[in-house]
């Protein structure tokens, strides 16, 4: 088996065609059974025998996520098989990777664990309903619903009712525990009953809003809302934002996909009174929770619209700071340039796929900034998901 790759597999090749192989390591010598095979130079495959195994081999905690040959597997997690230093192991051979075949950068990457361990570290999470009214998750790349009685990287107890109860076919579910310990779960029929009638929202447990905290303050966000699902991510992620920062008194800055407020917060901090921060959001009503949220903090001012349409304003202030954490896509060239044609000293780009932030790594290294500092965070333990905050200056001209 070769190296790690992208996306939760390990590259073989067989009969000069490359295979990506799930549930195995690299080093390892497996039986594959190929899963998906479209023709061409690659398909994909699962190791359902293991004939040599890899030192950082261990056995899977959750039994949806073992070896066995034609059952299907929850398509969640991609590597229970292997042990929590392996795991940060390879996902910061990803990022590494990633960022010098992307962007021409070779960078050392470490990958920090999370307080909490590998398993019930989630507090957030969405499932689907099979035809028989059981909830589950998706197998890998299909639309197959596994049903599950419990998930152990989710909080403990947290699906209970939803596992122990029939659902309407189709439906899907949110759970979300929140700071506070309630465990609040809705259900969007995407079948209703009335013709034509959009899809509704039911609160079956707890409500529409979770109260959550991080950075010493509280935050109430929707829970179908976005929010940082471990536990530990709003407190380590704010941190290390206003470390890397680092906002001058009476300063400027732009937080850009701005949710709810988490980094706005840190950052209004750091500008202080005399200072002004700038939170974009394209959700209307994420703008409305964060202008709640922060409202002890007058220096922060809110636009609701795209961050590519804001940005477009030239008379938005020149900002000394730019903070960003776009969508998995990552930024784009359109949000670099606009970012760029302002010269703020410190970009912090925040991101949770490697391949979309080293093609914006790249771009930023088009307008003449620099990768300072890295910071990668195993936030999402026994999947191949990672997140990066990097620190990007202006190069000396």
């Amino acid at each position: 088996m070769g190296a790690v790759a992208h996306g939760g597999h390990c590259v073989a090749r067989h009969e000069g065609r490359v295979v990506f192989v799930r549930h195995a390591l690299p080093g390892e010598v497996v039986v594959a059974e190929v899963t998906e095979d479209a023709g061409g130079g690659f398909c994909r495959a699962d190791a359902v025998e293991v004939l040599t195994p890899a030192a950082g081999r261990v056995d899977p905690p959750c039994e949806l996520a073992a070896m066995a040959r034609g059952r299907d597997r929850c398509g969640g997690c991609d590597w229970q098989h292997a042990s929590g230093e392996t795991q940060r192991e390879l996902k910061a051979a990803v990022v590494a990777e990633q960022l010098q075949r992307i962007a021409g950068i070779d960078w050392p990457v470490r990958v920090r664990e999370l307080p909490g361990g590998l398993l019930r570290w989630r507090t957030r999470a969405r499932l689907a309903v099979d035809r028989r009214g059981n909830a589950g998750f998706r197998a890998h790349r299909s639309h197959r619903v596994i049903p599950v009685a419990d998930c152990p990287i989710t909080a403990a107890g947290a699906m209970d009712e939803v596992t122990e109860r029939r659902w309407r076919p189709g439906a899907e579910l949110t759970v979300v525990e929140d700071s506070l310990g309630e465990v609040h779960v809705t259900a969007v029929d995407h079948k209703p009953q009335r013709r034509h009638a959009r899809p509704v929202a039911r609160h079956v447990r707890g409500g529409s809003v979770a109260h959550e905290s991080a950075a010493g303050r509280a935050f109430d966000v929707s829970v179908q809302g976005f929010w940082q699902v471990h536990q530990a991510a709003p407190d380590v992620f704010s941190e290390t934002v206003a470390r890397l920062a680092e906002v001058p008194s009476g300063g400027v800055a732009w937080d850009l996909y701005g949710g709810v407020g988490l980094f706005a917060a840190v950052l209004a901090e750091q500008a202080g009174p005399t200072g002004s921060v700038l939170l974009v959001e394209s959700s209307k009503h994420a703008v409305e929770e964060a202008v709640a949220n922060l409202r002890e903090f007058p220096q922060v001012s809110f636009r609701a619209g795209t961050v590519e349409r804001v940005t477009e304003d030239e008379d938005l202030p020149v900002p000394d700071v730019v903070v960003l954490d776009p969508p998995r896509k990552g930024a784009g060239r359109a949000v670099v340039d606009a970012i760029a044609d302002r010269r703020p000293s410190r970009i912090v780009h925040i991101a949770c796929d490697p391949a979309a932030l080293a093609r914006d790594v790249g771009l930023y290294a088009e307008r003449g900034y620099r990768l300072r500092e890295l910071e990668a965070f195993d936030a999402f333990p026994m999947t191949h998901h990672i997140e990066c905050i990097a620190l990007l200056e202006a190069a000396e001209e």
